[in-house]
């Protein structure tokens, strides 16, 4: 399936000079949707996956199904401020300033294998502070996996230590 003919490219969003992927004109494609859920699936049917973590927000959106499909559970990772019990913090640098993400203390479990899923590989940034929220509670980082990635932005070095898989690429 083509799925970067399901995706909307918007133009100067959020910012000039920006080249937005919408992937909302995929989520309402029933067909695109499947395939992206049952192909993210496929790439981990051998990892023995306990939990998948996806970041705020449209981790969340890829990731429950996933987690659905592959019989895990699925943890949220999250802006500071949004989860309501005790949660361990790391804060990650920006190309201007910092950033901080969260996730419940006692959301992995020590030993337990986990997949992070999100729509988009940028700068890394976002899923390595992820993976290292995983690994401070004890969790194994078993796979990472994305919708699309933006290659020419480099974010797959940042996450070099992961096995990673992407059903797109955007070369610009």
């Amino acid at each position: 399936m083509d799925l970067k003919s399901t995706i909307r490219e918007v133009q100067d969003f959020p910012k000039e000079g920006i080249n937005f992927k919408d992937i909302t004109t995929l989520l309402k494609d029933p067909a695109a949707l499947r395939y992206t859920i049952d192909e993210i699936t496929k790439s981990m049917e051998d990892k023995q996956v306990d939990v998948v973590a996806g970041p705020e927000s449209r981790g969340f959106i890829v990731g429950v199904p996933v987690a659905y499909k592959l019989g895990a559970g699925f943890v949220p990772v999250r802006k500071p401020g949004k989860l309501p019990a005790e949660v361990e913090s790391y804060e990650y640098e920006l190309e201007y300033g910092t950033d901080k993400l969260e996730i419940h203390k006692d959301a992995i479990k020590p030993g337990q294998k986990v997949a992070i899923v999100d729509d988009l590989l940028a700068t890394g940034g976002t899923v390595l502070a992820t993976a290292r929220l995983i690994e401070a509670l004890g969790g194994e980082v078993v796979s990472v996996n994305f919708l699309m990635e933006l290659t020419f932005l480099g974010g797959r070095e940042k996450l070099k230590d992961y096995p990673i898989h992407c059903l797109i690429a955007y070369d610009e």
